[in-house]
């Protein structure tokens, strides 16, 4: 299994006024109708990961970013964590029918979220649904008939387009009057 990036939070001093901040930065829909004013950030988009944006815990000493990675068991990442050089900052803590969840620090002091759940299984597909590498086609451009349009402070110069003369459209050459010595 996988360990992805699931989740990330904002943590400020004014939780309301970096969620109307970001929200008008990047026109992002913070939803934070709920008894603790945790914005959940609907970013309009269909790719990247869903996040939030909150008023920090008043027992933390500055604001914060925190990105959240899924695993199987947070205990045993946080074990983990503890014999790599890094500490747990919250130990596994399970919010009913939400989420469970854990923090950790590492070396630096950086804090880490760890949250429960599986991956997926990859669907299988037939053969004739899995996706295939293609060369992509590249589209010329013509080149424009008669005078080229000027341009403000550049003069665009158009050659003139070379014309292949094929055996049905040749003429004949014309013989020279002039005598050789």
């Amino acid at each position: 299994m996988g360990t992805p990036v699931v989740h990330w939070e904002i943590n400020a001093w004014d939780g309301k006024l970096l969620q109307e901040f970001y929200s008008g930065l990047f026109g992002w829909k913070v939803d934070s109708n709920n008894p603790a004013g945790y914005g959940l950030v609907n970013t309009g988009s269909a790719i990247g990961i869903g996040g939030a944006i909150s008023q920090k815990d008043p027992a933390s000493t500055a604001p914060s970013v925190t990105f959240y990675i899924q695993v199987e068991d947070p205990q045993a990442f946080l074990d983990r964590a503890v014999s790599l050089g890094g500490r747990v900052v919250l130990p596994v803590t399970e919010i009913p029918g939400m989420v469970t969840f854990a923090l950790l620090a590492d070396p630096e002091g950086n804090a880490i979220g760890l949250v429960k759940g599986t991956e997926p299984e990859p669907e299988a597909r037939p053969a004739a649904q899995r996706p295939t590498a293609r060369k992509p086609t590249v589209k010329r451009k013509k080149a424009p008939k008669g005078k080229p349009k000027k341009t403000a402070g550049a003069k665009a110069k158009v050659k003139p387009k070379a014309r292949r003369r094929t055996a049905a459209r040749a003429k004949p050459k014309k013989r020279s009057t002039r005598k050789r010595r």
